[in-house]
């Protein structure tokens, strides 16, 4: 069924949230038994099979080109980089902070929403997105608002980190170029096999050996790709057809969500301050969400 209703489309969209709330903690769990980047291939070689199953083959007779360089380029680099952000994380703990690092997106989508597609937002963007940033910095920092804390947890994984800030461009600019290039049209089913075969490339030349399939990796490997190819199925129909900015600012509220579930499933002991970050990114996110209502 095409979904044409931007009301219908955003609540794809909000649903989307959801589902990538499960998906880090998956990830994070499939990579240590299945390693980055052969957990990453497998996760997006079962996520293609399904959009594909769901949406069918992609179209690209009328595609706008530019879209399809752009786009996929953004997609594949995102995705590449926060499978191996996680996976890479010293911790499981750190691993959850990686995902707050990524989520610097939906405020980079606002900003770059009103330079690239002239959203008009009014003086609150700047105080929202400042205060979204300082519970990001929060979450980060183990001791108060330490400079030398967030210094100190960055350099003990600087690959990773960098990796996590590298997500929150890359996926700031997919959103933005999606809404202007894309002409209505979703080829996230095409972005999911050029990731895996990225991957899968990328593990060619790689030390990793994949271990043997067990019942309880299978399934969360399937819970992961279903987090994920699903998230993106709704979420490009909601970023194409729905209400982008309030998507965006909603997706503030993902860094709680995605770090409680995290924290659950995954058995990471996080701290009083970590939450009082996310109370922040959730003030920031109100604050963002005024300050671009018409």
């Amino acid at each position: 069924m095409r979904i044409t209703s931007p009301s219908a489309a955003t609540a794809c969209g909000l649903a989307a949230i959801l589902l990538w709330s499960t998906a880090s903690g998956l990830i994070r769990s499939v990579s240590e038994h299945f390693g980055p980047i052969g957990g990453g291939a497998l996760i997006y070689t079962l996520g293609a099979a399904l959009l594909l199953m769901l949406l069918g083959r992609p179209r690209l007779r009328n595609a706008s080109r530019l879209y399809l360089v752009s786009g996929s380029a953004l997609f594949v680099a995102y995705e590449i980089c926060l499978c191996l952000a996680l996976g890479y994380a010293v911790s499981r703990t750190q691993a959850i902070q990686l995902v707050v690092v990524n989520y610097l997106w939906p405020s980079l989508t606002v900003l770059l929403a009103i330079f690239m597609n002239r959203q008009p937002a009014r003086w609150l963007i700047v105080p929202g997105t400042a205060v979204a940033l300082l519970g990001i910095l929060w979450v980060v920092s183990s001791d108060g608002l330490s400079l030398a804390s967030i210094a100190s947890n960055i350099a003990s994984n600087p690959l990773s980190y960098s990796l996590a800030a590298a997500c929150a461009v890359t996926f700031a600019l997919y959103c933005n170029v999606t809404r202007r290039y894309a002409n209505g049209q979703s080829h996230v089913a095409l972005f999911f096999v050029l990731t895996a075969g990225v991957l899968w490339l990328k593990y060619l030349f790689s030390s990793e050996a994949l271990p043997a399939f067990s019942l309880v990796h299978s399934l969360e490997l399937l819970a992961a790709a279903v987090g994920m190819a699903g998230g993106y199925a709704l979420w490009n129909i909601g970023i194409l057809r729905g209400n982008l900015t309030l998507l965006a600012t909603a997706s503030y509220a993902a860094p709680v969500l995605s770090s409680a579930f995290a924290a659950a499933w995954l058995g990471a002991q996080l701290g009083l301050q970590f939450w009082q970050g996310a109370v922040l990114v959730t003030v920031g996110s109100l604050l963002c969400w005024q300050a671009t209502r018409g």
